[in-house]
Formats: C-alpha cells, sequence, structure tokens
C-alpha cells in the first residue's frame, strides 16, 4: 500500500525523472529514504540519508559517499575515505538511472 511522505526538496532542484531515465540529481529518492549504504551511513531505514549533498554551484543533489567522502565517515574513519569514493558509485549503482518509483508533487501550489 503506497504511503505519503512529505519530504523537503531544495527549491532549486530539479523535477523528478521518469523511471529509469537517467539521474538528475533531484534527491526525491535519498530524501525519501536512503539506499542500503545510506542505510549504514545514516544508521536508519527511513526518512532523509545524511549522505546527500545539495551542490549550490550545480543545484542538484550528490551523495556525499562519493563527493564528500571524507565529510561522511567523520574524523575517525577519514582514513578510508578513498576507498569509498572508489566504491561507492558501484554501491549506489551511480549512473544506472532513476529507480525511485515514487511520485512527486509539488507542495506550493503549482
Amino acid at each position: 500500500m503506497p504511503r505519503d511522505q512529505i519530504i523537503h526538496i531544495h527549491s532549486g532542484a530539479p523535477a523528478k525523472p521518469a523511471f529509469g531515465a537517467p539521474c538528475n540529481g533531484c534527491g526525491v529518492c535519498c530524501l525519501a529514504e536512503p539506499c542500503p549504504l545510506g542505510q549504514v551511513i545514516s544508521r536508519k531505514r527511513h526518512g532523509a540519508c545524511k549522505a546527500l549533498r545539495w551542490d549550490e554551484p550545480l543545484m542538484v543533489y550528490r551523495c556525499g559517499a562519493i563527493t564528500d567522502a571524507a565529510g561522511v565517515l567523520g574524523q575517525r574513519w577519514r582514513w578510508a575515505a578513498p576507498v569509498l569514493q572508489k566504491l561507492a558509485g558501484r554501491w549506489i549503482a551511480a549512473g544506472a538511472g532513476c529507480d525511485a518509483n515514487l511520485q512527486s508533487e509539488s507542495g506550493n501550489g503549482s
């Protein structure tokens, strides 16, 4: 049964692409719930992934495990950042297309 969920998306984020279309950094999937890697990083199975990062110059969301691995891991595990960054793209299926079978609606009346 589908559940309604409110997620807060940056106003400059691109609209969610169609299922299977190339990822455009909309952030809907990671704001709704973390992927398996995000569950480990976030230590939760529901809600926004703590690894998600907003890229202001590009106006897109990006996985911090790839773009900010040291920041995601923190001081204690910073030494493992190069390994995480190298493997994260494969673990999150980067480039495989949108796998978020979600419907996104604007809450601003449009």
